[in-house]
């Protein structure tokens, strides 16, 4: 009996999935645990494993279509066994110039030709495959079960040297130096979803971005006093990135315009602090959010922090767990950057970017001693307040990083 393949459940607010990508096609085998597609809702995107060893019998939902959670999007089972779908198994794509006489192939001469000439079966994975390389997939045989043609069998074609088209007339009008071969990557899923925000961020604010760097000395030397502490009862510890995220707590409840979202043509002021830390990820950007960050203690926002970014690496996190951030802290530093202009995550008003931490020699009076210095960069939505406010807050920040003793009274 096949096995139904359902939509999963990202979070309990989700109320639609996407399939972004299938990585395997009707008539395809598949091993137990072996990923099938990918899928993504919101900025969730995860892979899609097979649940069992079997044959792709039929997929019912075709890339970029969205679906609610549970809804079958595709059945494995034995070869050119029956499913019980109103979909066909295949899609079924009907030539043009119909002729119900078998045609002639003159390119492919020794090949059989199909005895089904009432339509193409070919799977959704092979079909992008030979428009992609401009093949007539009526020229194509197909080994799939039923004689569906399927990626090997496209694959084969392309190889083929009398399969690739010649266009002598449009070749003449492409200059020599563009001819060259380019790969083409589709945009979908979890990239498109951040590439739209990202323009749209920078398309409906005014972006401001201030540097500024602090001289973490003491902080580190807190940091590593405080991890010596906590790790005899547990195996945590606390990083520079805690201490930033305390720093950014205090600091927006201190200037409190800063903890606000512009919409609609008003500044709405947030009574909490829910603080966004971007994760990267492989197939690109997350920002998981500890909410009332403002009533949490420095090793509270270490472990929800810690906690957040672990889901998200496994492609486990709710997506509610992603709404509602009221300032976001972004951390390049373990990438060598120090200063970079972060984009707003927005509506919010303001976003933090944390550069890579240095050594070097700083005159403290009169004398030359070596310090550690912590770039910092604040990109600000001008339309709510203007620079002179927005320095006063990354001010503040940095008091709080070169006097850490202050985070924790």
């Amino acid at each position: 009996m096949a096995v139904e393949v359902v939509m999963p459940k990202l979070g309990m607010a989700m109320k639609e999935g996407t399939v972004s990508e299938w990585s395997k096609g009707v008539g395809d085998t598949v091993e137990k645990g072996e990923a099938i597609a990918s899928i993504n809702s919101e900025k969730i995107e995860m892979d899609i494993e097979s649940p069992s060893e079997g044959t792709i019998l039929n997929i019912a939902v075709p890339e970029g279509q969205g679906v609610p959670p549970g809804t079958v999007i595709c059945y494995i089972g034995n070869p050119n066994e029956n499913v019980m779908v109103n979909e066909p198994v295949a899609e079924e794509i009907k030539p043009e110039n119909h002729k119900k006489e078998t045609p002639k192939n003159p390119d492919l001469p020794n090949l059989p030709i199909s005895k089904n000439v009432d339509r193409v079966m070919i799977t959704p994975v092979a079909r992008k495959m030979a428009q992609a390389a401009n093949l007539d997939i009526e020229k194509i045989q197909g080994t799939g079960p039923g004689g569906r043609i399927t990626k090997d069998d496209v694959q084969k074609a392309i190889k083929r040297p009398e399969s690739k088209p010649e266009n002598k007339k449009d070749s003449t009008l492409i200059p020599a130096q563009s001819i060259e071969k380019t790969q083409e990557i589709p945009v979908n899923g979890m990239r498109k979803i951040i590439a739209t925000r990202m323009q749209d961020s920078l398309q409906s604010s005014a972006q401001l971005t201030l540097t500024m760097k602090a001289d973490v000395t003491a902080l580190i030397k807190l940091q590593r006093q405080a991890t010596e502490i906590i790790q005899k009862h547990d195996d945590s510890k606390l990083t520079v990135t805690d201490f930033v995220a305390k720093a950014v707590v205090h600091s927006l409840k201190d200037h409190p315009k800063m903890n606000s979202a512009y919409v609609e043509d008003k500044i709405h002021l947030f009574e909490h602090v829910h603080l966004g830390l971007a994760v990267a990820l492989e197939k690109g950007l997350v920002v998981p959010v500890i909410r009332n960050a403002d009533a949490c203690s420095l090793r509270q926002i270490s472990k929800k922090g810690k906690e957040l970014a672990k889901l998200a690496r496994e492609g486990q996190l709710p997506s509610e767990e992603m709404n509602g951030s009221t300032f976001t802290i972004s951390n390049l530093g373990a990438y060598g950057v120090e200063h970079f202009t972060p984009i707003l995550n927005t509506p919010e008003t303001g976003i933090l970017g944390i550069g890579s931490a240095y050594d070097t020699p700083l005159y403290i009076e009169d004398t030359l001693e070596r310090r550690t210095i912590l770039p910092l960069s604040l990109t600000f939505d001008h339309r709510v307040l203007d620079g002179a406010p927005a320095s006063t807050f990354l001010q503040t920040i940095k008091r709080y990083l070169e006097e850490p003793m202050t985070m924790l009274l």
